[in-house]
């Protein structure tokens, strides 16, 4: 019984162990202004930050923090920023193409020329976020998503209210 209850503990501590845990070397050369596609960035605190023309594709961005961040001509391409804070951010020429932006917190978030192409926006709060001149968004990404009022989308686009 000793050895069945040895084994089991063994097998459930390999399940508890941290998955991909943040680089912190990854997230401070992006702090610094630098590239780093397909690094690491979990929960990265890019809060105030800015950057421009980086490569961040593929990058793994899951609960990042980029309120009232500036990152112009940035590409995300493939990253996943699900659960992000993009409170405020700006946004302006970047790819989100395939991104995954799933319940991510993009109020009052403005996207400029920003490209959405196939990105995920299930669940996603663009409440007064500005994608009025966003490339690539269609009405299916947007009713995945939920605005308000105050939401600026493409014209002839909607978005579902957020509860």
């Amino acid at each position: 019984m000793l050895k069945h209850f040895a084994a089991l503990s063994a097998s459930l501590s390999v399940l508890v162990l941290p998955v991909a845990a943040q680089n912190s070397a990854s997230i401070e050369q992006v702090r610094s202004g630098q590239s780093c596609p397909g690094c690491n960035l979990f929960q990265a605190d890019l809060t105030y930050q800015s950057g421009t023309r980086l490569n961040l594709s593929g990058a793994r961005l899951t609960q990042s923090d980029f309120s009232l961040a500036t990152y112009d001509e940035v590409n995300l391409s493939g990253a996943n920023l699900s659960i992000a804070n993009l409170f405020g951010a700006r946004f302006n020429r970047t790819s989100f193409a395939n991104s995954n932006l799933q319940d991510a917190t993009a109020v009052g978030t403005f996207f400029g020329s920003s490209d959405l192409s196939g990105a995920n926006l299930e669940g996603a709060n663009l409440s007064g976020a500005d994608l009025g001149i966003a490339r690539g968004l269609t009405q299916a990404q947007l009713d995945r998503a939920c605005g308000d009022a105050s939401t600026r989308l493409p014209t002839g686009k909607s978005i579902p209210s957020c509860s």
